[in-house]
């Protein structure tokens, strides 16, 4: 059964890199502070000019998805990829700053519980605009609206959907995408279920 959202820092079962697509992250379930995968590499590497660093084995597959969305006229860049442990204790106390830590629970995930630190996760943005978080809803935009619709047939599944804050504990975030593999993202796309709930039946 689905727990309901609650603050805490258990150990996360699966955490081997070859475990990428197992691995659970939520507001309960946390990564070890020293887990950074061995194989990143350049965004460049997916034909994006960015220097910021994903896994290899997602490469091929986000070539292909900005690939498509650049020919079919709309051009995609990445805001953020991975980001270490430490980069999240930043980037969580930035948020906390500015908004305050009970608005920055709900948008932005404490060290360790972060997908980004498993290098398989991307923030999109349009190419040339702004970052997606900047807009009231990146989805409205023809960039971001095609993203939603296509980026699992590419592996790459929308980790917090519009109106399912009470299950994935975050606010609707239209820019990320956990990247599962084209083969799982289109089982967790065709069950109905969101990132967190298909982990969750599918942990031991």
């Amino acid at each position: 059964m689905l727990p309901a959202c609650a603050y805490e820092d258990r150990p996360t079962t699966y955490t081997a890199y070859s475990d990428w697509q197992q691995t659970l992250l939520d507001t309960l379930y946390k990564l070890p502070a020293e887990y950074a995968p061995t194989d990143l590499v350049p965004l460049r590497q997916a034909g994006l000019e960015s220097d910021l660093l994903v896994r290899e084995i997602i490469i091929a597959d986000l070539r292909a998805l900005v690939d498509e969305a650049r020919a079919l006229g709309h051009p995609l860049a990445v805001q953020s990829a991975y980001r270490s442990y430490n980069y999240q204790v930043r980037t969580f106390d930035y948020w906390v700053n500015l908004n305050g830590r009970e608005a920055a629970l709900a948008s932005s995930a404490r060290a360790g519980h972060s997908e980004h630190q498993l290098g398989t996760a991307v923030d999109f943005r349009s190419q040339n605009g702004p970052p997606a978080w900047d807009l009231a809803d990146w989805a409205d935009t023809p960039a971001g609206a095609w993203t939603v619709a296509n980026a699992w047939r590419y592996g790459f599944v929308l980790s917090y959907p519009k109106n399912s804050r009470d299950i994935t504990c975050y606010v609707y975030e239209p820019w990320h995408y956990r990247y599962m593999g084209r083969e799982l993202a289109t089982q967790i796309h065709n069950s109905g279920l969101t990132l967190r709930e298909w982990l969750w039946t599918h942990q031991p």
